[in-house]
């Protein structure tokens, strides 16, 4: 064959290539979401006493490390109340992580309460809904599932394949050539997420790099619902969270968010909500995916000066609510955010990535109006998602699963947030205040720590390849 006829061939092939993986990415980026994905529920208008705010602290008093817990107490009282049915929904449940660390058995306490229940009333219907990483995108079995399971307890893996991709240029490539093959198979690997987690597949790993998930953390009971930042995961368990206990009508939309994750798991039916209907001057409404983002942005431009914008963070990066800051920050609205420092993932040191350079860049563009505090990490994580905006007359409250970056508010994950409005002198703008100033004043702990303190030399760089990363879209956050 003549060379010409050869490099005509290769240049078509080659074209025609080109065209189908921009069009893959092009199409997975923007295809049309499952049904019931994006969810905004109704307003629903609660009594005080039924909407309750959680948090768990980790932090140091004296050197002496401090945990004070009541999410996990909380949701083990609830099922032990339910009657007809409890549906939960967490992104990480297992018992893994790096022997050299030390952590409370809270995914195993968990699977014990739910078996406890289930046979002191055989009749509940029981189901847990969670992210394939719990076994590895298939590389191994979860025991903990499996005894769920021999307990008459569904275990509902949810396939995030349906959703839009995070990662393209790299899932456009695993779409094309490697998601045909599976994932299962006897792991060859060693787990990089915990030394004690069994070896994966290397197709486990291609399916990983993915990077998008089932990140929701939700329980619902036929008396309460529950929308959380906390997973029932060992190495989780000293994390800081924050969460919140709702009853009413709520709990029908919880119900009717999860029906979509289960329909991803193999459409299986969610039992449904019947209780009873009360009205209060506490406006909750249950938002998820792309819909949280909406009103995060919507809530921060309704800000006005001398209105106070507080804010517990997990990660922080997404560019228009950066924006709204800086932008509530000129209309003279007081800001004051903790952040976690992006120091350590479970006893790995990590590159301060996002936080550290939207930190700087948030510093140095208020002029040093927008005040920003870092959590005092030790091994855990500050892991809270939650936005705090002051009046003079009312509250708004957004919490949940959400962190407040593109791939957690795009409607790549799956994800679950709670807004409440109240007034500004009733007992949940109190609890807020409490919970807030309590860690900005360190009053009676070390909580937080003055901003300069991880300003360092390497933030330039950090700020560089933060740039790179969410341009190109190679990021876990």
């Amino acid at each position: 064959m003549p060379k010409k006829v050869k490099k005509r061939i290769l240049i078509t092939g080659l074209l025609l290539f080109l065209s189908f993986y921009i069009g893959t990415i092009y199409y997975q980026e923007n295809k049309p979401l499952p049904k019931g994905v994006s969810f905004e529920g109704d307003v629903h208008y609660l009594q005080e006493n039924q909407v309750r705010f959680l948090y768990d602290l980790t932090y140091k008093n004296n050197k002496e490390t401090k945990h004070e817990q009541e999410i996990f107490d909380t949701v083990f009282q609830a099922i032990d109340e339910a009657e007809q049915f409890v549906v939960m929904d967490f992104f990480l449940f297992n018992d893994y992580y790096d022997q050299s660390l030390d952590f409370p058995p809270l995914s195993t306490s968990l699977m014990d309460v739910l078996i406890e229940k289930k046979r002191h009333n055989p009749n509940i219907e029981m189901v847990l809904i969670t992210d394939e990483i719990n076994i590895s995108y298939g590389s191994h079995k979860n025991w903990q599932f499996e005894k769920l399971k021999d307990h008459g307890i569904t275990v509902l893996l949810t396939d995030v394949d349906p959703l839009r991709d995070s990662n393209p240029l790299y899932s456009a490539i695993w779409r094309i050539f490697f998601q045909w093959f599976g994932q299962a198979g006897k792991g060859t690997l060693a787990n990089l997420m915990a030394d004690q987690a069994p070896d994966m597949t290397f197709r486990s790993y291609l399916k990983l790099l993915n990077v998008k998930a089932n990140h929701r953390k939700t329980v619902a009971t036929d008396k309460k619902a529950f929308v959380l930042s906390g997973n029932p995961h060992d190495a989780s368990a000293y994390h800081s969270n924050i969460g919140f206990e709702l009853e009413g009508p709520i709990i029908e939309d919880v119900l009717k968010t999860e029906q979509a994750a289960a329909n991803l798991a193999g459409r299986y039916v969610l039992p449904t909500y019947n209780g009873k209907h009360e009205t209060g001057d506490v406006a909750v409404q249950l938002l998820t995916e792309g819909k949280v983002a909406n009103k995060v942005i919507q809530s921060l431009k309704e800000s006005r000066k001398d209105d106070e914008i507080w804010m517990a963070m997990f990660y922080l990066a997404e560019r228009e609510v950066v924006e709204e800051l800086l932008a509530a920050s000129d209309r003279g609205v007081k800001i004051n955010l903790i952040l976690d420092p992006n120091e350590n993932a479970f006893g790995s040191k990590k590159s301060g990535l996002p936080n550290r350079p939207v930190a700087q860049e948030l510093h140095e563009k208020s002029k040093g109006n927008i005040h920003i505090r870092w959590y005092n990490t030790g091994e855990e994580q500050y892991h809270p998602k939650l936005l705090y905006i002051k009046k003079k007359d009312k509250v708004t409250i957004i919490g949940g699963s959400t962190n407040f970056t593109q791939r957690n508010m795009d409607d790549f994950n799956l994800e679950t947030n709670v807004i409440i409005k109240a007034k500004a002198d009733g007992r949940l703008a109190k609890d807020l205040d409490d919970y807030f100033n309590r860690q900005w004043n360190n009053q009676n702990g070390e909580f937080t720590l003055d901003f300069e303190k991880y300003q360092n030399a390497l933030t330039t760089l950090q700020r560089v390849v933060y740039t790179i990363q969410k341009w190109l879209y190679f990021t876990t956050y």
